[in-house]
């Protein structure tokens, strides 16, 4: 298994955030499917205020360019990209990879 670890910081709005953080509890079964077609075997996102947390855990030969670029492409993920990039101050057109800021491991 392979774990990516990112971060991104939150539109300056509480109640953007509060519509982030409720859009999460509901994510699209079709977002989850294809994260589950790319390799991705869990994911979950962490916030502290307007900071995010995100682990990414994959299959051994996940490659994050490639599949990252193969899941941007799955039924609904650009949707769901365009519907949450309004909560994280980022262009609707925006993909996850240039929103979510890779973290390098360090301990």
């Amino acid at each position: 298994m392979k774990r990516y670890c990112q971060t991104l910081t939150l539109v300056d709005d509480e109640e953007m955030i509060r519509k982030y953080v409720e859009a999460h509890a509901h994510v699209w079964p079709e977002v989850i499917e294809g994260q589950r077609a790319v390799g991705i075997l869990d994911m979950q996102i962490y916030r502290k205020g307007r900071t995010l947390f995100m682990i990414c855990d994959t299959v051994d030969d996940f490659d994050w360019q490639r599949d990252m670029a193969r899941l941007a492409t799955l039924p609904r993920q650009a949707e769901w990209e365009a519907y949450v990039a309004q909560f994280q101050g980022c262009a609707a057109n925006a993909r996850s990879d240039e929103k979510w800021q890779l973290m390098e491991r360090i301990f």
